[in-house]
């Protein structure tokens, strides 16, 4: 008897890396499966040629009992070894879909079934082990019951569970069953992913490749005990089962061959956006960070607004001017006093009691108008509030106390963003793998993390590693404001947001911003690769940046602006933060509103959470988006677009039977 070896080859195209350092060393998955077929092939070659198996001398048949379960047992080495991977990820895809799913896509994709099926298969699997394992201590009676258990035509057999699993895959046509599990969920993962799969650490289509590896996994599991079983019957005499064991084969290659086009399908139209939900808790400095301070609200009298010390405008009046004085040390000389610039004043009422902040992050906790309106959540006030009081001068000026807007650079004002270039290691044949905003020494930097890139796609999940960010400070002599990092201002104070892809053969090597104008502009390092051998191509004269220099101004699709409305600090918000740009859009750092926050607070926040994959693989693309509520700052987060691996998912079925020695 021969085995059909080649075409298991290529359906088993799982990351060769181990989730969470499982597995050392990454594994050649389609090796792996080369070899559970071959070893199969060769457990059966060493009993076909037996006849009268009843004739058989005993000493013979020990030995050549022995000889199977001692193949067996390498061939359940190997799929431990592929499940200490697959079932790390798909396992806990599963659970996570189930916990989070609405309760119709659950009853409709059948999740507890599947997931019940899947550890009994896998259940199955471990007994097998064992008896392989303890075959010296077992009776021939219980592994003749375990065979026929495993080949039996009840639906709770492993043969029965396998075509019940295949059945939930591939669509029937019919009832219930008339969507696969797959392309249903490929269906509704829009409608989920804001969520649960924003904290799976996997983007919708590593979602469905994830579910597809844990059921090509138990088909494999399947496959081998099935016939195992027959080999077993047929080592003990129960007859030759040949023909068994040739439709099992073309059972396995159908279902093989039906749910690949399967999974194909539900992946190539599903999403490889990764990004990450909001935290259960807000951390400043962990899973987030701030610029500070850029614009804030700031309480001064009209007499200071303008160089003559006159009273003769109104607030409205000042839109950009600065503080000239501080007349007659009045409230004025109570206040940390604003040296940069004074913006869009307005008048609210003549008289006031302010609280003032007891951090340095802000000026004042709230501020209450004597015609009772409140800038800010009123609370208790631990520095005791001071009243405030415009006044006449004469009997025609009056002297207001505008509230404006504070623009002042200085120790309190962390408003600088890189534009150092974040690239791998790609003379080392590295690729990166995350992202995360970090802010040291006061300027914020975009982070990346870095793996060693393998053959086909994998990642060498022992070198992933976030690459540490560049140590500079600003007032470094040799550092440079407009080359090194930006300074946001009122005048710039934009960031584009977008999407970016590379072309084709290509995978994200690193990340900068550069100035569009008054815009911060993002860009990805791109390097064209081999995907049969994993290595970088001529990564020092090939490599590329690939930007959208679009602007609000171009003629074809100009960019247009993420407008946040009266918005409150980003992490008060009661719900979580969802995803409200897209390409070609661009945000401006602003106050929060006058009324929620007395303007104290600059936003949006930079989201600082690790935006990674829980299986390491290459990029193909990454971006940077807003997400938050109506209300509120929001956040300002990175993006990863995940390879796409199902274009090298293909099938080779052997043309003819090969020889197995």
């Amino acid at each position: 008897m021969r085995l059909h070896f080649a075409f298991l080859f290529t359906f088993l195209l799982v990351p060769a890396t181990s989730p969470a350092g499982l597995i050392g060393d990454a594994l050649d998955i389609i090796g792996v499966a080369k070899d559970i077929v071959i070893g199969i092939a060769k457990a059966w070659n060493i009993i076909e040629g037996r006849v009268e198996y009843s004739e058989v001398p005993f000493p013979l048949l020990d030995k050549t009992e022995r000889k199977l379960f001692s193949k067996i047992d390498l061939i359940n080495t190997r799929l431990s070894q592929l499940s200490a991977q697959v079932d790390a990820v798909g396992t806990n895809t599963i659970s996570m879909m189930l916990n989070n799913l609405p309760e119709r896509i659950r009853f409709e994709l059948r999740l507890n079934d599947l997931l019940n099926y899947h550890d009994m298969v896998g259940n199955s699997f471990h007994t097998m082990q064992k008896y392989v394992k303890h075959r010296d201590d077992l009776e021939k009676a219980t592994l003749k019951d375990y065979a026929s258990s495993v080949v039996s035509h009840d639906q709770s057999s492993i043969k029965g569970m396998i075509e019940t699993i295949y059945t939930y895959v591939v669509p029937s046509g019919q009832g219930i069953n008339d969507r696969g599990i797959l392309q249903l969920l490929s269906k509704n993962l829009k409608e989920i992913e804001g969520d649960m799969l924003c904290n799976s650490h996997q983007s919708p289509q590593q979602v469905l490749f994830s579910l597809y590896n844990a059921i090509s996994l138990t088909e494999l599991k399947g496959y081998t005990m099935i016939q195992f079983a027959y080999m077993l019957k047929r080592l003990y005499g129960e007859g030759n089962f040949t023909t068994e064991s040739q439709i099992a084969r073309e059972h396995f290659q159908e279902r093989t061959t039906n749910i690949i086009d399967a999974v194909k399908s539900a992946m190539s139209s599903a999403s490889r956006d990764l990004w990450k939900c909001d935290p259960k808790r807000h951390v400043s400095g962990e899973t987030y960070v701030e610029v500070t301070q850029l614009l804030q609200g700031y309480i001064q009298n009209e007499v200071d607004l303008n160089p003559e010390g006159t009273c003769r405008e109104n607030c409205a009046e000042y839109t950009y001017t600065k503080s000239h004085g501080c007349y007659k040390n009045l409230w004025c000389r109570q206040q940390r006093r604003c040296h940069g610039k004074v913006i869009n004043c307005k008048y609210v009422d003549s008289d006031m009691w302010v609280c003032p902040a007891d951090n340095q992050s802000r000026r004042y906790e709230y501020v209450e108008y004597e015609n009772g309106r409140v800038l800010g959540r009123k609370q208790a006030c631990r520095r005791g509030t001071s009243k405030v009081d415009s006044w006449w001068r004469w009997l025609f000026w009056h002297c207001s106390y505008c509230f404006c807007l504070c623009d002042e650079q200085g120790v309190n004002s962390d408003r600088y963003i890189n534009l150092r270039a974040s690239i791998a290691d790609i003379q080392n044949n590295r690729v990166v793998t995350g992202l995360r905003f970090v802010k040291h020494n006061r300027i914020i930097h975009l982070q990346i993390q870095e793996g060693k890139l393998l053959p086909r796609g994998n990642i060498d999940v022992t070198t992933v590693h976030w690459v540490p960010v560049e140590e500079y400070k600003i007032t470094d002599s040799n550092v440079v404001n407009g080359q090194d990092y930006h300074t946001l201002s009122w005048e710039k104070r934009a960031v584009d947001l977008d999407d970016l892809t590379t072309d084709e053969g290509f995978v994200v090597t690193g990340v900068r911003f550069k100035l569009i104008g008054s815009h911060l502009n993002f860009e990805i390092y791109t390097t064209p690769f081999d995907y049969e051998t994993g290595q970088l191509i001529d990564p020092e004269t090939k490599s590329m940046y690939k930007d959208n220099p679009n602007t609000d101004s171009s003629l074809y699709k100009p960019r247009t602006r993420v407008r946040l409305t009266n918005p409150d600090i980003s992490t008060r918000s009661p719900s979580p933060s969802l995803p409200d740009s897209k390409t070609d859009q661009y945000i401006e750092f602003t106050n929060t509103d006058m009324d929620r926050d007395a303007a104290q607070t600059t936003v949006p926040f930079f989201d600082a959470q690790p935006v990674d994959s829980l299986q390491p693989v290459p990029l193909t693309g990454a971006g940077i988006f807003h997400k938050g509520q109506k209300y509120f700052g929001g956040f300002i987060a990175p993006k990863l677009i995940t390879y796409d691996f199902s274009k090298h998912l293909q099938i080779a079925f052997p043309e003819s039977e090969p020889e197995v020695n």
